[in-house]
Parts: structure tokens; sequence; C-alpha cells
């Protein structure tokens, strides 16, 4: 489904790309595509990686800074990730980005992860106000680096998430 929604995006742009034309496509009914994907927005927006970082943050040193924490566990999430195909995310990334309508709902994404990150971190006994900061700060990096990535940047996926959690703490792996 995500393929001829990107191929319909592609050729008529997000906005004027209907539910009922990507289900066509696809030999769905509408009712099918809500059953899956809840919106058009959620084809480009739905992030189901908030489990698996907080899990990373979880394993990370209680003793550490929380914003340490957290930039670490987003690393390790993301390393254990079987992603082989950058170019689906490079769509969907660059597509969120140029389509101001979609704007509300990526932040909202990103709030959620945020929020998961924070959670995480109280649970193990930071701050809650270090926690949000910290949550907010890896967040703001790794969004717009990946934003940055997808419409100029044109190296692997993992360089530009490395790339933008360096920023907040290099490492020498």
């Amino acid at each position: 489904m995500l393929a001829a929604a990107f191929d319909l995006f592609g050729r008529q742009g997000y906005e004027q790309t209907t539910v009922a034309q990507i289900a066509k496509a696809v030999g769905v009914t509408e009712m099918t595509f809500y059953r899956h994907f809840g919106s058009k927005d959620q084809l480009l927006v739905d992030d189901p990686y908030d489990p698996l970082i907080a899990k990373a943050i979880s394993e990370q040193p209680t003793g550490l800074p929380p914003l340490a924490r957290a930039v670490r566990g987003i690393r390790m999430a993301w390393r254990r990730l079987p992603i082989g195909d950058d170019e689906p995310v490079r769509e969907r990334v660059a597509i969120a980005s140029a389509t101001p309508s979609l704007l509300p709902a990526l932040r909202a994404s990103t709030a959620a992860t945020e929020g998961a990150i924070a959670e995480q971190l109280v649970a193990d006994g930071a701050d809650a106000i270090e926690a949000a900061i910290a949550a907010a700060a890896a967040m703001a990096a790794l969004m717009t680096g990946l934003m940055r990535w997808a419409v100029a940047d044109g190296g692997p996926l993992g360089a530009a998430i490395e790339r933008s959690l360096n920023v907040l703490e290099p490492t020498d792996d």
C-alpha cells in the first residue's frame, strides 16, 4: 500500500491524492485502508519505534545525565533496527517535511516520542523537567537531521541519524 501511495503522491502531490485513489490502486476498500492506517497522514508519520527507544533508554546507566541516556538510547534503538532500504524512509520524511498540512501530525508524533523518552527517564529516577528538556533536545536534533537528510543530504540513513545524535553527544564509534 505504501508503494502505491508514494507513487500517487509523487505524480499528483500529497494533498491531491485521496484515500479512495490509494485504496483503488492496491485493490482494497477505503474501509480496509482505514483499518490499517487510520488516516492518510499515518502513512507518513506513523512511528512504531517509541517502545524500542524507551527500552533502549532503560538499558543505559542511570548515573548518566538524562540527555546522554536519551541520546545513547536512541542510538542503540536505531542500531538494533533492521532497515535494509533507506529510500522508503527518505520518501516518507521528504513528503512529510514538504507538506504544511502534515506538520501538526508530524509534531504530534514527535511529541509522543518525546513523551515516551521523558517518561522512561523519569521512571529511572531523572528529574521531570530535566527529562522533558533532554527528550525535546534529542528529538529536535533527530528530526532536524532527518528532514535535512531527506531533502538534501543523499547519504545513508544511519549516517544521518548518527550525525544528528553526535551533535548532542559525540561518539568514537
